[in-house]
């Protein structure tokens, strides 16, 4: 690989920059055929040929699961009437979302409205390096500039067409869409090693929170044999597992204040109640948001193991949600967030817990409401939950959280590879940096 000096020898001004002297530009048009549907909607069918949809087009794949909608056989004829469509194929969203890209790689499919299928021309345009192209920022912004619509962003598909296309020659289009591939390698394998860890984790939580697997270093059996265990309000628990109620382990007491904006971006460490759902999974590791001393005086200190409960949310199953808080370092919690102190009892554990499946279970029952769901203390105080003895407790607290950190590990790994691959897109796909084809 060679970059271009600050002189820019070897390059031309083009409508979208500076690019390679041999690199030409043309309209999507030229490069490609296309095919977009044209009618009414189809009529759909519970089973048949699966209907490709704007649902299922993501940055780069296609989510078979996201929605799964069919046609019958009889109609794909008139459906896909103007083309049918072939593994390599690129697709791209119209509408709802926008300029999501993927290539097909099953060809018993029909394309639903909102997508444009391209083929591209093999004398000119290589497919491969044609999706890479269309998922580059630089003609995401293109085709952002071009869009209309505020609420919901569109294009019409003859304003697309016309939308440029940079083409380097073939052999470097090859290159390119080789290095772009390894690093898509590179991110499926992380993608993939970090659902294996989250099964794993998943396995071990139903595992050890009910008893069902517990520690040789404790005396016990790894798995224990059914005269072990006894019959509970929470189902069958080892014999010397304890149940409880919040009410009975701890105290609970309320955030205050903390609005949107009054948190800054240093000073005094502190939670909102909306963070617990979308910052944080079982534990505070580190805050996201600050506050200053004024502020501070008008809201709630937490302590160390302290249980944090979103009292507010969108659904049943949210609500309730909460993480431990186990560190020393003096912060402070918002408001519509209550707080409960528990006493003999690691709060890593009862995390882990309460947001464990069986007791969110119970735990759905408390909210009260429709479009938006609370939760009170008067009613997490008589919430049931299994008390191990407290070496047990943090026996399993450090399993399942050297498993949330070999998962954060693994995804940050994938953040990096994203990062990575998107500045070699924008150097690579602009000829910033050239490749030896």
């Amino acid at each position: 690989m060679h970059k271009r000096n600050d002189g820019r020898p070897g390059y031309k001004k083009s409508k979208v920059g500076w690019i390679p002297e041999e690199w030409e530009i043309r309209d999507l048009l030229h490069v490609a055929d296309y095919v977009d549907y044209r009618g009414k909607t189809p009529t759909k069918s519970e089973a048949g040929v699966f209907l490709l949809t704007a649902k299922n087009i993501q940055m780069g794949y296609i989510d078979y699961e996201s929605s799964k909608e069919y046609i019958p056989e009889s109609s794909y004829e008139n459906v896909m009437s103007r083309g049918t469509p072939e593994i390599g194929d690129i697709v791209i969203t119209t509408e709802a979302p926008l300029g999501n890209v993927a290539q097909i790689d099953n060809c018993n499919i029909a394309i639903a409205q909102r997508v444009i299928k391209y083929r591209t021309k093999l004398n000119i345009l290589i497919s491969d390096y044609f999706k890479y192209y269309l998922l580059s920022p630089m003609f995401q912004r293109i085709l952002s500039f071009n869009s209309t619509g505020s609420t919901v962003k569109g294009i019409k598909g003859s304003r697309l067409h016309k939308l440029p296309a940079i083409l380097p020659p073939l052999a470097e289009q090859k290159k390119i869409a080789e290095i772009l591939s390894a690093w898509d390698r590179a991110i499926e394998q992380t993608r993939n090693l970090i659902d294996a860890k989250q099964r794993l984790k998943k396995g071990l939580m139903q595992q050890l929170l009910t008893g069902r697997m517990q520690f040789p270093e404790f005396g016990k059996p790894v798995k224990k044999k059914n005269q072990d265990y006894r019959e509970t309000k929470l189902g069958f628990l080892p014999n010397d597992w304890d149940v409880k109620s919040l009410g009975m382990i701890g105290s609970f007491s309320k955030g205050r204040g903390i609005s949107n904006s009054e948190k800054m971006e240093s000073g005094l460490p502190c939670i909102t109640y909306g963070e617990i759902y979308t910052k944080y999974d079982f534990v505070i590791n580190e805050f996201k948001s600050f506050i200053n001393d004024i502020t501070a005086q008008e809201s709630q200190r937490i302590y160390n193991n302290d249980i944090l409960f979103a009292g507010s949310g969108e659904t049943l199953d949210d609500i309730g949600k909460c993480v431990a808080y186990n560190q020393d370092k003096v912060a402070y919690a918002g408001g519509d967030i209550i707080i409960h102190r528990p006493k003999n009892v690691n709060s890593t554990y009862l995390s882990y817990s309460l947001n464990s499946g069986f007791i969110v279970r119970y735990r759905r029952k408390l909210g009260q409401g429709h479009s938006v769901v609370h939760i009170y203390s008067s009613g997490l105080n008589s919430l049931l939950i299994p008390i191990p003895p407290l070496p047990e407790q943090k026996r399993i607290a450090q399993i399942l959280t050297t498993c949330d950190n070999q998962i954060n590990i693994l995804q940050q790994k994938e953040a990096l590879l994203l990062q990575q691959k998107k500045g070699l897109m924008q150097k690579l796909l602009t000829g910033e940096v050239r490749v030896k084809a």
